[in-house]
């Protein structure tokens, strides 16, 4: 693994990634403005953590497989470890973490955690691809973590800024409940009206909004009417937005799996969101990020 990072570009946009984690550090426009967050030490130093072989934290921070406890910290190891760079070019490379000794022993899978990212025009073009490498079905889940600026660098202010979503999104959304980092029972009342969610620091106090019975699988993040983002992340069924109150960021974070809710005593096939993956069969994660106007 190298220390340094690998930046990749386009005619519209450049990005620079670390390999420890495969984490994207920046997305920056054609004229160099700075898409993502700040890192300020006082709120988060995390950029676009890869959220593997688990999203969100299991119940006292284990999970059970055929009888055995395992030790998981919360969103998994994907994001504390370094990938190789397997394959690069001016506007594209690759990182690939592999099953090893010290990941069988919190996680005893032979998987293969494949990392792409392609500059194309005005868009980032993320894909991850899961393989299980083993003889055994493999239970997982994925997610994505990126931490945009808010706010953006294209004029308007903070309180101006609003996440437009594809469709409509009526339904209940789900909150972190009296278990620190736990799913809540009981749903809440979703703060979106019609398409459109005015996010507030205050909305965050009590952690991530999470949304589980989600209809969209893209929206806009920006000042209407204005350049923002528009991300597409289709293979994901479930939506987290996160920040620390009072940040310069919002994390936009589309999930193939959650957190456990609280009181949760089952084992890891009964965790909400775990996929089975047969021996060997990959799946796929793509999530864009493109700069509009």
């Amino acid at each position: 693994m190298t220390d340094a990072f690998i930046t990749i570009g386009s005619d519209g946009l450049s990005a620079s990634i670390h390999p420890m984690g495969a984490e994207l550090w920046s997305i920056r426009d054609a004229d160099g403005r700075e898409l993502m967050t700040d890192a300020d030490p006082r709120w988060w130093t995390g950029h676009a953590p890869l959220l593997f072989p688990f999203v969100g934290r299991s119940r006292g921070d284990v999970y059970r497989f055929e009888g055995r406890d395992y030790p998981m910290a919360q969103h998994g190891f994907a994001r504390r470890k370094g990938f190789a760079l397997v394959e690069r070019s001016g506007d594209a490379a690759t990182f690939r973490l592999e099953a090893d000794e010290e990941t069988r022993a919190v996680y005893p899978f032979d998987f293969r955690l494949d990392m792409h990212f392609a500059a194309e025009g005005r868009t980032l073009r993320m894909t991850a691809t899961v393989a299980n490498r083993g003889v055994d079905d493999m239970p997982f889940s994925f997610g994505y973590h990126p931490a945009f600026a808010w706010p953006l660098p294209y004029g308007g202010t903070a309180e101006e800024h609003r996440v437009l979503f594809e469709k409509a999104e009526a339904a209940p959304i789900r909150k972190v409940g009296a278990e620190p980092g736990l799913i809540a029972l009981e749903p809440v009342a979703s703060p979106v009206e019609g398409d459109r969610l005015t996010p507030t620091h205050a909305m965050y106090e009590g952690d991530a909004l999470i949304w589980d019975r989600l209809e969209s699988r893209s929206l806009f993040w920006g000042v209407p009417g204005r350049t923002g983002l528009k991300i597409d992340f289709p293979d994901t069924p479930w939506l987290g937005l996160w920040q620390k109150p009072g940040a310069h960021y919002l994390c936009v974070e589309p999930w193939a799996g959650m957190a456990d809710p609280v009181g949760f005593e089952g084992d890891v096939w009964a965790k909400q969101g775990i996929m089975r993956l047969a021996p060997g069969e990959e799946r796929r994660f793509r999530m864009d990020v493109g700069i509009t106007g």
